[in-house]
């Protein structure tokens, strides 16, 4: 798996990622997940969309959109603040410079490439190229809301989430904020042997 970050499309091929980011998000939220969310001709966005966020994408071999998440600074807007205070102990995100939102995570796990492991193979390389784009950019922690069932993924990987707040029912799922290191440590412990990046982090480089 290949992992790479856009922020602005440079040229019709970024375009092309993106928009085929877009139509993986509405096919895993609205489609296998039956949230409720704005989708235009088969392509899911939100307000946060038109933020300028950095979406880190994770590519098969054959140039596939397989993962996506949506990074943005945790001192501007963010989905915790403004959608799920209710996740947060101190109903306000404990916000600074070095921690990064992510939101709209998810990864194609029907491909057959990165499959037979106990974690689908692009699910394990977001989460290494979350972190390595969040230490390549200074940022040291990654704040999210996710579910529980989730939540237990993250743990079994070996990046455990330090919670925000106690787990709250949104639209009949139990719903959970919490924290991520974005360190060294993650990065090696998570990466699968394929993974390879745009991203220079210094972990990569001591390997």
């Amino acid at each position: 798996m290949h992992v790479i970050a856009i922020r602005n499309p440079q040229g019709a091929s970024e375009a092309r990622i993106l928009d085929a980011m877009h139509r993986l998000r509405a096919r895993i939220f609205q489609g296998r997940l039956a949230w409720n969310v704005h989708c235009i001709d088969g392509r899911e966005f939100d307000e946060f969309d038109g933020l300028s966020p950095t979406y880190i994408i994770a590519l098969s071999g054959s140039e596939t959109v397989v993962g996506c998440a949506r990074l943005l600074p945790a001192l501007g807007t963010t989905m915790l603040n403004a959608v799920f205070p209710e996740l947060i102990r101190e109903r306000h995100l404990p916000a600074h410079r070095a921690m990064i939102e992510s939101s709209r995570f998810c990864v194609d796990t029907s491909t057959e490439e990165g499959k037979g492991q106990a974690l689908h193979e692009a699910t394990l390389s977001m989460f290494a190229g979350i972190i390595e784009w969040s230490i390549h950019n200074g940022y040291s922690e990654i704040a999210t809301a996710t579910d529980v069932r989730f939540e237990r993924i993250l743990g079994r990987a070996g990046w455990p989430m330090e919670r925000l707040g106690d787990p709250v029912m949104i639209n009949e799922t139990r719903s959970v904020a919490g924290v991520l290191p974005a360190d060294c440590a993650s990065f090696q412990r998570l990466r699968p042997p394929s993974y390879t990046s745009d991203f220079i982090a210094s972990c990569k480089q001591a390997a």
